[in-house]
């Protein structure tokens, strides 16, 4: 099983990679092939969108055929064949479908993960293990950052993606050769084992306005709109938006460390996610009422977006509690889908709300406005959040 988790590690870094590189390529793309902030936002909001709608065939690939082919097989169609068509992109058109396969292709690296996790490993060590394979793999954030920048200005972007279609092949080759999948688990007698089933656990429905908001202020603002803020509202040219987005992945790394032990401490997947929702929503309160007010303040902010932010393994191990083991699968993939389903919503709407902010506002209000915006629905999270059932899954 550590073989198979090195060789998925691999494949997450490029999933994190993918999904935060669009910041430092807007002003390049905008300049060469004439793709807006908005246009960008649109191909994250699509990367989202096609993560999220392969999860329910997933789930059951995972069940039925195991993380090595279904991972292996996907990510090297899907992900080596959406940088390459992104290598090739003439303008939105181009974008839009390289970051829909790309997305394709990553949707089973992560929840291959998870499903190793709780298929070889105690549960009460799931929580760990899943934070930890995604501060390990938000490395991938950081080459997104300025390591990117620095490759785009020394090779051009388009070879910087041919080059990262070869390396996400790379990668599938390794898991389909050398990863291992866990000891089957049989449906009992007379339980279909479908997505439903997951749907009609007790208490799951609590969870799940959290599970669609934690992500989206983290993911959107580090995917895109945080190199238009810092360029519009101070001036920031391409190597300052890395050094800033590098702080905020930094911060997205170092969350994912922190919630990984915090629920063993505290004795309690809810308290930790809950107390952590809420100071990321303070932070982007702060954005909202302070959005001009210094390029330190906004990275001290941005960077707390990150770090806060980064609470989907908690969140994701109080779902696992009530997972039966013949669930498994699908029980991870459905959680994963409802978390990516709300950023890639989220990411669509942001769009046309900073459009019609923008209409009517100077810039640093009108970007105020989206912060606001991704504000709403962390609240709406945690006040039916505060309601779920805290199952401690041997915690304390």
């Amino acid at each position: 099983m550590y073989v198979s988790i090195a060789c998925l590690v691999a494949a997450y870094l490029l999933s994190q990679f993918y999904r935060t590189c669009l910041a430092v390529l807007t002003p390049v793309l905008n300049a060469e092939i004439g793709v807006s902030a908005g246009d960008l936002a649109v191909s994250l909001g699509l990367w989202y969108a096609a993560f999220a709608l392969l999860q329910i065939p997933i789930g059951e690939a995972l069940d039925r055929l195991g993380p090595r082919r279904t991972v292996g097989v996907v990510l090297g169609l899907g992900g080596g064949g959406g940088a390459a068509v992104f290598a090739m992109a003439q303008g939105p058109l181009g974008v839009h479908l390289a970051m829909i396969l790309i997305g394709a292709g990553c949707a089973p690296v992560l929840v291959g993960s998870y499903f190793i996790f709780a298929r070889s490993f105690a549960p009460a060590l799931f929580g760990t293990l899943a934070a930890s394979m995604i501060g390990v793999g938000s490395l991938g954030n950081l080459a997104g950052a300025a390591p990117l920048a620095a490759a785009i200005d020394a090779f051009g972007w388009r070879p910087t993606l041919w080059a990262l279609a070869a390396l996400t092949l790379a990668v599938s080759a390794l898991i389909l050769i050398f990863a291992r999948d866990p000891a089957r688990v049989e449906q009992p007698a007379g339980r279909r084992g479908t997505a439903l089933d997951v749907l009609r656990l007790p208490g799951f429905w609590m969870l799940l306005p959290l599970t669609m908001a934690n992500y989206t202020a983290a993911a959107g603002i580090r995917g895109v709109w945080a190199g238009p803020y810092l360029a519009d509202v101070f001036g920031a040219d391409a190597h300052l938006i890395g050094r800033v987005t590098l702080v905020m992945g930094l911060a997205m790394i170092a969350g994912n460390f922190a919630y990984g032990p915090a629920d063993k401490i505290l004795g309690s997947h809810k308290r930790v996610a809950f107390w952590g929702n809420s100071v990321l929503a303070l932070a982007l309160a702060g954005l909202w009422l302070v959005p001009g007010q210094s390029l330190w303040l906004a990275t001290a902010l941005l960077a707390a977006i990150g770090f806060f932010g980064a609470s989907f393994p908690v969140i994701m191990a109080h779902g696992r509690s009530f997972y039966p083991p013949h669930l498994t699968g699908r029980g991870v993939t459905l959680h994963n889908m409802f978390s990516i389903t709300g950023v890639a919503a989220m990411q669509f709407a942001s769009r046309p709300v900073f459009d019609a902010a923008s209409a009517g506002h100077a810039t640093g209000a009108s970007y105020g406005l989206l912060f606001a915006f991704f504000l709403v629905p962390v609240v709406i999270g945690l006040a039916f959040y505060i309601f779920a059932r805290d199952t401690g899954d041997g915690l304390g």
